[in-house]
């Protein structure tokens, strides 16, 4: 069962890294913009992207293994007979 579980956190994780790559990409680009909205934080802080980066790959690592385990408890038989 764990295989289930490691099989499709492996798989979301290569979407999460994506969007961080282009969430980062998009924040970096957008600083200048929001520049004046940003308080004590400069727009291109590297500790500020970090911690963001850093806590939205946490929730979302904790947003696919949540489901994961769940389907993971699942009896495969149960499953099939039922559809």
């Amino acid at each position: 069962m764990p295989s289930v579980v490691r099989t499709i956190v492996r798989q979301t994780l290569l979407w999460i890294g994506a969007g961080l790559i282009l969430g980062a990409a998009g924040a970096l680009a957008t600083g200048r913009l929001l520049g004046s909205y940003l308080y004590a934080v400069e727009p291109r802080d590297p500790a500020a992207l970090a911690m963001a980066v850093t806590g939205l790959a946490g929730l979302a690592v904790l947003a696919a293994w949540i489901p994961a385990r769940g389907a993971a408890r699942v009896d495969p038989a149960i499953t099939l007979r039922c559809e």
